[in-house]
């Protein structure tokens, strides 16, 4: 989908406004241009996006959020939450959720899009991934195989698309999402809490709770390497824009960078990122790149979404305003200098940085 989808006129006629008015959004910072007693202007910091405020809340949702992402357009967003729901929502205007997605019974732990924005990919502690059809709001397949929660998923960059899911039941899915059960699977020693494709496809990464990131040859469905450093629990891997380093985040609190090009040298670590706190929850926090590479960002358990310069290690913003663990971050793609938190507070904060 190259543009907005306009909201249905007739909520009886499009299944995909599953409710009315669910979800709500409000501006939290109101600049005025004037003062009204002697029409001197106050000084406003410059406007970066064409976002209604500089920082928009989107509320509506029963349970903690788990994931929250942009679609490829930027003009979209979608929640998965403990609530069990799916909530689509439009990134300008009045941020308004225009649709909600039911039929999960288990938590939303994860969510990936389309590349053309069309379906919706999401995976659930109910041990099902399943596709969505946004046109009509209705499930197009429940995928079934794994025998435990499913903690993460990724869509594949290039080519045939295919979906990766990584399960506490130890193995790796590989998914023709036109095909309810997997067309692959690798079997690993323990819970696997994140997974991505390379971006060539011919390779995956995972992590989990044995520390260590595994570079699988997905012909040979063999480890060809581990890249060791995190003392705790992989949470989050996300390939970069040019698909040459990899971004992880664990539970000992550090975000790592790592260099993914073929023929890259034995030591692929590059850089260790500090500043973003696991705290008590000890949730599966989830990072991003920003669309040209240059930022990463990832949640923490102080309530902050924080942002680093990926070339240089500069922390950048510890970005405020949850009340819980910020559980996923996501930029917006393109060139639009958005970023999405989403928290265990029930809420999401879509702001613009400067």
């Amino acid at each position: 989908m190259s543009e907005k989808r306009p909201a249905p006129e007739d909520p009886n006629g499009q299944l995909v406004v599953k409710r009315q008015n669910v979800g709500s959004s409000r501006a939290l910072a109101v600049r005025h241009g004037a003062n009204g007693n002697s029409g001197a202007l106050i000084q406003a910091e410059p406007r970066t996006s064409a976002l209604q405020a500089p920082v928009m809340e989107l509320s509506g949702h029963s349970g903690e959020i788990f994931a929250a992402k942009f679609d490829p357009t930027g003009n979209l967003i979608a929640s998965g939450s403990m609530d069990r729901t799916i909530m689509l929502w439009r990134t300008y205007g009045d941020c308004e959720n225009y649709g909600v997605l039911s039929g999960h019974k288990g938590a939303i732990l994860d969510l990936q899009w389309s590349r053309d924005s069309e379906i919706l990919y999401s995976a659930s502690a109910d041990m099902h991934l399943a596709s969505w059809d946004l046109t009509t709001g209705e499930r197009i397949r429940r995928y079934v195989g794994h025998e435990e929660i499913i903690n993460t998923m990724d869509t594949a960059r290039r080519g045939e698309e295919l979906l990766l899911s990584g399960s506490d039941d130890g193995t790796i899915g590989i998914w023709d999402p036109r095909t309810k059960h997997a067309a692959d699977h690798i079997e690993t020693d323990f819970p696997v809490t994140a997974v991505a494709f390379s971006e060539s496809g011919t390779e995956i990464y995972s992590g989990g709770i044995d520390n260590d990131i595994k570079i699988w040859d997905l012909r040979k469905k063999a480890v060809v390497q581990s890249m060791l450093g995190h003392s705790d629990t992989v949470t989050t891997l996300r390939v970069s824009p040019d698909g040459q380093q990899l971004l992880s985040y664990a539970m000992d609190s550090t975000a790592r960078t790592w260099d993914v090009r073929p023929f890259a040298p034995a030591e692929r670590h590059i850089r260790t990122f500090d500043g973003a706190p696991l705290g008590l929850e000890k949730n599966l926090i989830r990072g991003s790149w920003d669309s040209d590479g240059r930022k990463i960002a990832v949640g923490a358990g102080d309530g902050t979404a924080v942002v680093w310069e990926a070339g240089s290690g500069k922390l950048l913003y510890k970005l405020p305003g949850h009340k819980g663990t910020v559980n996923s971050v996501d930029f917006a793609p393109g060139k639009a200098p958005l970023i999405l938190s989403a928290s265990s507070d029930r809420t999401m904060l879509l702001g613009e940085l400067k």
